[in-house]
């Protein structure tokens, strides 16, 4: 009797746009990279930017060898990595390497119940930008009137958080974004255009595929996360309107640990009954 072998049950398309492919975010953050570069000199500098991949990946292999006893997946300390050397701004290199290792250490540092609070790129960032203004900012060019770069990385983005199943944080915080910006026209009397503009640009493009859906960073349920993306566009919107230049940043470093933090504290508060009346039963 003839063997039959049977057909893969997915095409390689399906594979490689599987949720287990840790290689699609780099994909990604590489295309806005390259994009961004091609068209508009995006970068301050390519050794700065691989001044940072690089400090980002040394921690990530020496705190993980040392808290875990191995090396874990690169994936993340390169998104880590090159996120910061798209978005910092600075002359210096030490900033740079300063911002990737305060992000790559926040991972291990900075936990409660075994889970992440911030970010690592947006809580470095963030740092960065309070504690050493005079030093660095933040990427604040657009793509200008050239359409293919954004048609390009948006779709690719979609098709990549859609495939993850994370593409309804991004299209909640996107239409937020824009029924705010319409908001904030009202308010201060400027052209609609002019305040949906900067939902285009590069930065975004990181912030919205990337910082918002990070599933460590992230509540747990597709309602919670809907209503936290939410308010961090509506934190986003009061900063604007009080002239912060980096509101996304902090509006995300503002909300996004709070409501992890919200998620965990209603968790152990559901579970301790439990544990309880656990105890009662048991006891003779």
């Amino acid at each position: 009797m003839t063997r039959r072998h049977a057909a893969p049950s997915t095409s390689a398309f399906g594979r490689f746009f599987s949720p287990d492919n840790r290689y699609l975010a780099p994909l990604l953050i590489t295309s806005i990279l390259v994009a961004g570069q091609l068209s508009f000199g995006l970068l301050e500098s390519f050794s700065r930017t691989a001044t940072a991949i690089a400090v980002s990946i040394l921690f990530e292999v020496v705190l993980g060898r040392l808290l875990y006893g191995k090396v874990p997946h690169l994936a993340s300390a390169y998104i880590s990595g090159i996120s910061v050397g798209i978005l910092l701004r600075s002359p210096e290199y030490w900033p740079y390497a300063v911002c990737s290792a305060t992000a790559i250490t926040s991972k291990y540092a900075i936990r409660w119940k075994g889970r992440h609070l911030w970010n690592p790129s947006n809580l470095s960032i963030c740092a960065m930008l309070l504690l050493a203004p005079e030093y660095v900012a933040a990427l604040s060019v657009q793509w200008g009137n050239n359409l293919w770069p954004v048609a390009i990385v948006w779709m690719l983005g979609t098709a990549i958080v859609y495939r993850v199943g994370r593409a309804h944080i991004t299209a909640t915080y996107v239409i937020s974004f824009l029924a705010f910006a319409f908001l904030r026209a009202r308010i201060n009397g400027h052209p609609f255009l002019a305040e949906a503009a900067p939902i285009t640009g590069p930065m975004y493009q990181l912030f919205i595929f990337f910082m918002i859906t990070d599933p460590k960073t992230t509540v747990r349920s597709k309602r919670g996360q809907c209503v936290v993306v939410f308010l961090v566009a509506l934190v986003e919107m009061i900063l604007r309107l009080n002239e912060s230049i980096y509101a996304p940043f902090y509006a995300l470093a503002l909300v996004g640990p709070a409501s992890v933090a919200f998620e965990i504290w209603l968790s152990s508060r559901r579970s301790s009954p439990e544990r309880s009346g656990d105890n009662v039963v048991a006891t003779p």
